[in-house]
């Protein structure tokens, strides 16, 4: 079970990573001015529209690198990972953070971190990680 410190752990590792606050006070985490990471509580349409499927607790939105890993990321553990209509179309996940783990967090978070970081910066990163691109 991740926490809101865990979040911001992990994404402050990131490269360049920054540490905000939207105008209305959510977190937001940034790199080069794009935000990567983000609170994101379900807003009254949401639970309107997901009715008694409305999951309860805090919630992270992350970028994805397109809808096919969205559709991914949801399929492998929809306990975990969903969306809203509000997203339909656009390149991000929602994330329970009481219910995901550290190592899927972090994962999620450097993968939202590789689509919004300067491409030099990104292949830098992957370089020294290793991990696949």
């Amino acid at each position: 079970m991740a926490t809101w410190d865990d979040v911001s752990r992990l994404a402050l590792e990131l490269p360049e990573a920054v540490e905000g606050t939207d105008a209305s006070g959510m977190y937001k985490w940034t790199v080069h001015d794009k935000h990567f990471a983000w609170e994101r509580p379900l807003r009254k349409r949401d639970l309107e529209e997901l009715g008694a499927a409305a999951p309860a607790g805090p919630i992270l939105g992350a970028k994805v690198a397109g809808l096919d890993d969205k559709r991914g990321l949801i399929g492998s553990n929809p306990a975990v990972f969903f969306t809203v209509p509000h997203f339909d179309g656009y390149p991000a996940v929602l994330v329970l953070i009481e219910k995901v783990s550290l190592d899927q967090l972090e994962e999620v978070l450097a993968d939202a971190w590789l689509c919004r970081a300067p491409k030099r910066m990104a292949a830098a990163f992957l370089s020294a990680s290793r991990r696949p691109s």
